[in-house]
């Protein structure tokens, strides 16, 4: 019998809702699973079990599938998540466009909009964001009818920094500052009447490969995310680590010690906003990813100099993030086109196999290349927040 992964739950008195998500979690890896099964998985007492199975059936987060019959022992019914148990919306802001993905229990996404905002006037853009979140509700609600009553909340993810001490580093469209003091949170929250949480943009796509990708299973992992910034998403005990601001992974932020410009830092050099200042692209055409990889197959000097300079930067960052945090995986993923992607990383790996000492480490890994990974992670995000196992669940409230 193949090894079924799992977390043990617990016998603590505050533990019930920690066992609940013990068992979703468990079939979410694994995939449908007996009672039986669940129980030597997750060391929960075979009554207990039962009873948490019971209530998950009659709360529609799991279905019962067809009995199957195994060698001499008693038949057994395999349990699975139901796809429509729960939903969550995500809403990626970004410099120029705004997304909403749906996405069901099973994380598959159900639909998705998008429209252009303006970066530069928050109050205008939260009435368009109103807009845009009420029109996937309406799509949404036509899809599922009872979806309303089981939307867990809404997922926010944009560039940070998010301290409002940073705010002043450029009132630029660049660093999006003005939305830095603005209360969006709150605002949402109030005028959606949901849950709303926000992430910045690397750690909504570590969310999106630990939901989906490359690190779905994992304990441990970093996530370096590539798009008009550079970041970096830190997947902790199976948590998003977001740190005192949610400003955790913002490795762009970091100087750039081997450019010859003042102030530099490392997300001008390594991320697509610089790749397109440096080329003449416009990082709001619609056909960005196709322009750069003409650029890629053109094997021009300048883009060949440019794959060499961000690979470097990246494999210093990786080797030290790997020292730091000893991951199970470290994964370059993002908003940009696949062919980019693989080109870094194979590079980067051919860095670290020639000139780390001796110490190869970790290879690192191709996840998600998709415009959309930000605003899906986003959508992950409720869903793992109300199902997930973590330790505020063992907290009584």
């Amino acid at each position: 019998m193949p090894e079924i992964r799992a977390l043990s739950g617990s016998s603590a008195g505050a533990a019930g809702v920690h066992n609940r998500r013990v068992v979703i979690d468990a079939i979410r890896l694994n995939g449908a699973l007996s009672r039986a099964d669940l129980s030597r998985a997750t060391r929960l007492a075979k009554q207990t079990l039962s009873n948490i199975i019971d209530e998950l059936e009659r709360d529609g987060l799991v279905i019962a599938g067809e009995t199957v019959k195994a060698g001499r022992g008693k038949p057994a019914t395999p349990y699975d998540l139901a796809p429509n148990g729960a939903f969550s919306i995500g809403l990626q802001i970004d410099r120029h466009v705004a997304r909403t993905a749906v996405m069901n229990l099973v994380g598959e996404i159900v639909l998705r909009r998008d429209s252009n905002i303006r970066p530069t006037d928050p109050e205008a853009g939260l009435t368009h964001l109103l807009e845009l979140i009420a029109q996937t509700r309406d799509d949404l609600a036509k899809l599922h009818p009872n979806s309303a009553k089981r939307t867990v909340g809404l997922g926010v993810a944009m560039p940070g920094p998010f301290d409002p001490d940073l705010k002043n580093r450029a009132e630029d469209e660049y660093t999006m500052a003005r939305w830095q003091d603005f209360p969006l949170v709150d605002r949402l929250s109030t005028a959606i009447g949901l849950p709303v949480s926000i992430q910045n943009d690397a750690s909504a796509a570590a969310t999106a490969e630990k939901m989906t990708g490359k690190a779905h299973g994992l304990r441990h992992a970093v996530c370096l995310y590539l798009g008009y910034g550079l970041g970096a998403g830190f997947i902790l005990n199976r948590e998003v680590f977001g740190g005192r601001h949610g400003n955790a992974g913002e490795i762009g932020m970091i100087s750039d010690l081997a450019s010859n410009t003042p102030g530099a830092v490392m997300e001008r050099s390594v991320a697509l906003g610089g790749f397109c200042a440096r080329f003449g692209l416009d990082h709001a055409d619609e056909d960005l990813f196709g322009k750069i990889e003409e650029l890629l197959t053109d094997r021009r000097s300048d883009v060949e100099d440019w794959l060499s300079e961000a690979a470097d930067r990246l494999a210093h960052l990786a080797r030290i993030l790997e020292l730091i945090f000893d991951p199970e995986a470290i994964i370059l993923c993002g908003t940009s086109p696949a062919a980019l992607l693989d080109e870094l990383v194979s590079r980067v790996n051919q860095i670290r196999e020639t000139s780390d000492g001796g110490a190869v480490g970790l290879r690192i890994l191709t996840g998600h290349s998709d415009p959309w990974i930000v605003a899906i992670g986003a959508a992950a995000e409720p869903i793992s927040r109300s199902f997930d196992p973590n330790y505020s669940a063992l907290l009584k409230t």
